[in-house]
């Protein structure tokens, strides 16, 4: 469904993506890990667009993904994507905000998108909070009504940015719940994270980036228990120890 081929990306001096080669398949879960800074989330945000590569290619169901353009708004419409942040409208009702998009993007009529919202907040736990607004949410409700908003776009594969990071522990655990369920459905999904534990039990790949460049990608089990790098040896070291 998705191929990176030598992706390319500067920030100044900076080589934050080096030759990235990628391809995730069809209901497949890829976990990307790596330290901060090793280009993670910026290979994640480059997928839809939201940052330029400088070389390579990006293709989606056998489509380059172009620059800009209409294109682009069409092959982005099928590529969700749950940040760190919420970034829900706070003026907005719950239901409202997972409405939207449907409404003004796909052209939904708003009583069809309405009752396709409240099945998704069902879904992820939160159909009685519909008609709250944001701010009366906690952090890991604000996440989930976030993954609903994605699934209402009914994505082909929805990119997760290091999801759980802005919630407290006791949050973490009920989005991670979410996502294994979208994984066991099938869905396809490319996921930044450091929650170790929902990469060995949902993922079905993981590749390891250090300093833009893919090391290693395998199985979850062969990664954690036989890395073939020293570098991921090493960091999942330090990681595991703790």
């Amino acid at each position: 469904m998705l191929q990176l081929r030598g992706v390319n990306k500067h920030y100044g001096q900076s080589h934050v993506l080096r030759d990235v080669d990628l391809d995730v398949h069809a209901g497949e879960v890829v976990v990307l890990l790596g330290a901060s800074g090793s280009g993670k989330s910026t290979l994640c945000r480059c997928v839809n667009r939201l940052e330029t590569i400088d070389s390579g290619e990006i293709v989606l169901d056998g489509t380059p993904i172009p620059a800009e353009g209409r294109e682009l708004a069409r092959l982005r419409a099928q590529v969700g994507m749950v940040f760190q942040s919420f970034n829900l409208f706070g003026h907005r009702t719950v239901v409202e905000n997972v409405t939207l998009a449907p409404v003004r993007v796909r052209g939904l009529p708003r009583a069809r998108a309405e009752a396709r919202a409240r099945e998704l907040l069902d879904r992820v736990g939160l159909a009685d909070k519909a008609d709250a607004h944001p701010a009366q949410l906690s952090g890991g409700q604000q996440q989930r009504v976030a993954i609903a908003r994605t699934l209402a776009m009914d994505p082909r594969l929805i990119l997760f940015d290091e999801p759980t990071s802005a919630l407290d522990p006791e949050m973490i655990g009920e989005v991670l719940e979410v996502m294994t369920e979208l994984a066991a459905e099938g869905m396809t999904m490319l996921v930044v994270t450091h929650e170790m534990g929902f990469a060995r039990r949902a993922a079905d790949r993981v590749a390891f980036l250090d300093q833009g460049r893919i090391l290693e990608t395998a199985p979850p089990d062969v990664f954690f228990e036989n890395p073939s790098t020293d570098r991921a040896r090493d960091f999942l070291g330090k990681i595991l120890r703790h």
